[in-house]
């Protein structure tokens, strides 16, 4: 008789991509992302007034990094590259001020969006060339985890084509990653815009996620090692039928125990333009029963809109945007334990923040 000899190749980091997992996805916690590109950060300095300048960009995420007690309720901070090797304005590396608050220093490592010939207008994530190399100075430079974003694009589609390359980029950046000992948050952001309903999102979503799995498994990826960075299972932006934060967690949770394998340490949801307090209603609702997964949140805005807002580029306001930061990573926190109330949350955190055609 014959036997077949199966070999899974372990990266010689592999017991430290599962302890680094799994500090991440740490009950109470979540990620604060804050990896917006400079392009992206001048937008957001530019709604208070701010001009994107190097200075104001350091003195915004110095705030952000330093607010006393952060890390209660954050484990894990995904950075742009400047800030990766950024110091604050009191001259301490950001990564160090991250580290003595027991977060996690993460880094984005995709090179941003670009069209993909012979798509329906839809677009594919690039940043593969230079990985290896861009992933072994990061890790040397104190990061642990690293990030990932592609889009998928409901009403352009989505193509096989788009999805497949969605997929295959996702799966061999995951494996470069890990080879370096960055743990791979996977994150294929299935894009809100659209008059679609929660039903075609969710069948979207799985087709999606069937395929992300396949070809990180053909990819030799361990599952252990790696989080995820899914977007809920919503209506479509412009659809006239809302779903309850209920029924979100129904379907995103029918979603996640048909693709997802247990393994998986950490499912990490991005907001992706919803409000602050829908995008922690939502993440409540599926804490109210247990989950073979870490299911947490990486929100962006969901964390920083009203504490920028409430900074407005003033340093006599820097404790008080410090505050308002920690109200959100507290309920968010509240959220993960499944024990949030949405009592006295303010009108601005109530707002949405879905932008079409949003450009990250």
């Amino acid at each position: 008789p014959t036997s077949a000899a199966f070999t899974v190749r372990a990266s010689s980091y592999a017991d430290e991509l599962v302890k680094t997992a799994k500090t991440v996805a740490s009950p109470g916690r979540g990620i604060l992302a804050m990896d917006e590109s400079n392009a992206t950060c001048g937008k957001r300095l530019a709604s208070i007034g701010l001009e994107n300048t190097e200075a104001n960009r350091q003195a915004y995420r110095t705030l952000l990094v330093s607010a006393p007690g952060l890390g209660d309720y954050i484990s894990g901070a995904i950075l742009f590259e400047e800030t990766l090797y950024q110091s604050t304005i009191d001259g301490k590396k950001m990564v160090d001020v991250l580290v003595e608050q027991k977060i996690v220093p993460g880094i984005k490592v995709d090179k941003g969006l670009v069209p993909l010939p012979g798509s329906n207008n839809e677009s594919w994530c690039q940043g593969l060339d230079g990985l290896s190399s861009r992933t072994a100075a990061y890790y040397q430079q104190g990061a642990r985890f690293a990030k990932w974003r592609t889009v998928v694009s409901i009403p352009n589609g989505p193509s096989a084509l788009a999805v497949k390359e969605a997929a295959w980029g996702l799966a061999r950046y995951a494996a470069i990653s890990q080879d370096s000992g960055l743990v791979p948050i996977v994150e294929p952001e299935i894009l809100l815009d659209g008059d679609h309903g929660i039903d075609r999102t969710f069948e979207v979503a799985q087709k999606v996620w069937a395929e992300v799995f396949f070809y990180l498994a053909e990819n030799n990826v361990m599952f252990e090692g790696i989080l995820l960075k899914p977007s809920m299972v919503t209506p479509g932006a412009e659809c006239k039928d809302k779903a309850t934060p209920q029924k979100v967690a129904d379907y995103t949770l029918k979603l996640l125990h048909r693709r997802i394998p247990p393994a998986v340490p950490g499912i990490m949801f991005l907001s992706g333009g919803q409000s602050e307090v829908e995008a922690t209603l939502n993440l409540n609702a599926m804490n109210q029963s247990p989950n073979p997964w870490h299911v947490s949140f990486s929100y962006a805005r969901a964390l920083q809109n009203t504490c920028l807002k409430t900074w407005g580029g003033r340093p006599e306001n820097v404790k008080a945007a410090q505050d308002s930061l920690l109200v959100r990573a507290k309920a968010n926190s509240l959220a993960q334990l499944g024990k949030y109330t949405g009592e006295g949350e303010s009108e601005e955190a109530k707002k949405g923040m879905f932008v079409k055609g949003y450009v990250y």
